[in-house]
């Protein structure tokens, strides 16, 4: 598969969901996504980074919205808080972009389709915490979008192990190309 037009994107990384999927393997997902990003790096892809964060007082929460709804009332994720903040095991360097979503996906209402467009990306290779949330609903609109996609299986985790296996299996194949970190790294140009 060419890279040329391919950038890595590092979704949801942040304490405070690695602290709420631990169970689920988030820890070895850290460490896959650091590998990724490595790689990336060294062959000049765009690392960019995508993190979920709400203003003090969550105004931006409906109490329609049942997953935001828990996440305001655990006072999670609030935009100036350590929990929100991008893990530093994955070096996220000042110039990479950092995308702040208020929803699940990492392209709805951000500013992330802008800066792939600009850098005339058609091309998202995947890793986030969680499955079910933001790579699910990444993959979902990114492929009504027309990109080419990868999504990383050991970058990512899930609360709910079977949950993890059922999307990577059955789901996410249907409109993305699923592999290792390693597999990828190894289909990087030298």
């Amino acid at each position: 598969m060419a890279y040329d037009n391919a950038a890595l994107l590092v979704m949801d990384f942040q304490q405070d969901v690695i602290a709420m999927l631990a169970a689920g393997g988030s820890g070895a997902a850290v460490e896959r996504a650091r590998a990724a990003i490595d790689g990336a790096r060294a062959h000049g892809l765009p690392v960019i980074f995508v993190r979920v964060a709400f203003r003090a007082r969550y105004p931006e929460v409906s109490a329609r919205n049942k997953r935001m709804s828990v996440l305001r009332d655990k006072g999670l994720l609030r935009e100036s808080s350590s929990g929100a903040q991008i893990a530093s095991e994955l070096d996220p360097r000042p110039d990479d972009p950092v995308v702040v979503k208020r929803r699940v996906s990492a392209l709805a209402h951000t500013d992330l389709p802008t800066l792939l467009s600009a850098n005339e990306v058609d091309t998202l290779v995947l890793a986030g915490l969680a499955t079910s949330g933001v790579v699910l609903s990444t993959v979902r609109q990114a492929a009504d979008a027309d990109y080419r996609l990868i999504v990383l299986e050991d970058a990512c985790a899930d609360a709910d192990a079977e949950v993890h296996r059922l999307l990577m299996r059955k789901v996410l194949p249907t409109q993305a190309s699923v592999m290792t970190v390693q597999a990828f790294l190894r289909e990087l140009p030298a």
